[in-house]
């Protein structure tokens, strides 16, 4: 029983890890794509900064969905072993 409690535990910390990696590569993504579109672009340079920040939230939203939909589908089969 200690073994299937600290593999469990083990696995939690793994997926807590790539969560971690994600939120920090959404969050540099967020600090540096926007400023570079602002100084990279010659015309619409507002836009192109606002757009691209709003991508980069609309993306992590969508990570962040099919992560907690996939723990969910993950969950339910092991309730069903």
């Amino acid at each position: 029983m200690s073994e299937q409690v600290a593999a469990a535990k083990l696995s939690n910390q793994v997926e807590q890890g790539g969560v971690l990696a994600k939120l920090l590569a959404f969050s540099f993504l967020l600090a540096v794509v926007p400023i570079s579109a602002y100084f990279g672009t010659q015309w619409y340079i507002t836009p192109a900064a606002v757009l691209s920040a709003n991508l980069i939230l609309v993306g992590y939203v969508i990570v962040a969905v099919r992560e907690d939909s996939q723990a969910a589908k993950l969950t339910e089969t092991k309730k069903d072993q």
